[in-house]
């Protein structure tokens, strides 16, 4: 009977070493950076030590501040090339994520593509409509995974807002959802300059506040509409800070009509406080998502009473906390995204084409209508 318990202990251990050993030395994601003028590149420095990726190159033509990454994440200069085509040939990396301008985006995915190489890009996927379908048309010829970074993904409170409203009907249906993205401005939080000087460009982000920050809000509702266009798209965009950014507007206010709700996205550089929070309003009641961590939920008593439930999230467990580690299971075939998902191709291409019809409205002082 004895040997029986040792057979079963020595199987244990047996799963248990073995189970270990693959969570330990489970290989990387071997990655290529491309770009350095991005601040959000910080986010991929202090990702990799978690282990799921391996930064094997860095394409950065500015010499000077890629000395000051180097220095800062302790890398060797030898890893930095001054192309995407050179750094791509010597390293061989299987995935590559974007930190230069959001006009670039399309030039590292025609690099990346067509060696089998996926990409992932920050906000938004592209500088217009154009870029988008071109990157689009390769990512799909190439079969490639093609994923678009937002801040607020990572965030436990937007799933736990999606789950209540969406799969639990904590507040009955959908009639209205807003979403506020912004800060003061680039200039005075106090970015660096590599990157001030395309963020306030026109052509290099694709336009002001609009774009930088009503992406995000264009992101989130394509998601909780089910990929769902919008009817129409009317903005008010305005330069309230023209003294730092006098080639784009820095505030925005966009209203996307739906079959069977409204939304409304604002994006500002000119809030006094941070923020990126949001807002939905069911029959029943109304899910704030204050911030990463804070949300509550409203249920509606009488005329103006409520019963309120405060939450405190936890983050996410791996690899739904970490944009790269999300990436490398993408790569790895462990985890497959729905189509509107908000890092997906096709969510993604619908927060372009709503930013497109939101210029376009600021510009002309009208409702575009996205459905015939």
């Amino acid at each position: 009977m004895m040997w029986k318990y040792k057979m079963l202990f020595v199987i244990i251990l047996s799963f248990l070493i073995t189970n270990s050993y693959g969570q330990e030395h489970k290989k990387p994601l071997t990655i290529g950076v491309i770009g350095l003028t991005h601040t959000h590149v910080h986010w991929i420095f202090g990702s990799e030590p978690r282990g799921e990726i391996k930064i094997v190159g860095i394409v950065e033509p500015n010499k000077e501040l890629a000395e000051q990454y180097a220095k800062q994440y302790k890398f060797s200069m030898e890893v930095v090339y001054s192309s995407i085509e050179e750094m791509l040939s010597k390293t061989k990396p299987e995935a590559v994520a974007a930190f230069g301008t959001i006009y670039e985006h399309l030039e590292v995915v025609e690099a990346a593509a067509p060696r089998g190489v996926h990409v992932m890009v920050e906000k938004p996927l592209a500088v217009n409509m154009q870029h988008a379908i071109k990157m689009q048309e390769l990512a799909q010829k190439h079969n490639i995974h093609l994923l678009t970074n937002y801040e607020t993904t990572w965030y436990p409170t937007t799933h736990k807002a999606y789950k209540l409203a969406k799969m639990e009907n904590a507040i009955g249906g959908i009639r209205k959802i807003m979403v506020q993205s912004g800060h003061k401005g680039p200039k005075k939080i106090g970015v660096n300059q590599e990157f001030l000087e395309w963020l306030t460009d026109p052509v290099q982000n694709g336009g002001g506040a609009e774009v930088d920050f009503g992406c995000y809000g264009a992101n989130l509702l394509t998601w909780f509409m089910d990929g769902e266009r919008p009817n129409s798209v009317t903005a008010v965009s305005q330069q309230l800070q023209a003294e730092n950014n006098p080639k784009v507007n820095d505030e925005s206010i966009i209203i996307l009509q739906y079959d069977s709700a409204v939304a409304v996205i604002q994006g500002s550089w000119n809030w006094p406080i941070g923020r990126k929070d949001m807002e939905i309003y069911g029959v029943n009641g109304v899910i704030y998502a204050d911030n990463r961590h804070d949300m509550r939920v409203r249920i509606s008593e009488g005329y103006d009473g409520y019963n309120e439930e405060i939450l405190k999230l936890e983050e996410r467990k791996a690899p739904f906390d970490d944009p790269f580690a999300f990436l490398a299971a993408v790569v790895r075939n462990e985890i497959k995204p729905e189509d509107y998902d908000l890092n997906a191709l096709e969510n993604n291409m619908l927060v372009v084409e709503i930013l497109d019809a939101a210029k376009k409205s600021a510009e002309f002082n009208k409702t575009i209508f996205l459905k015939n």
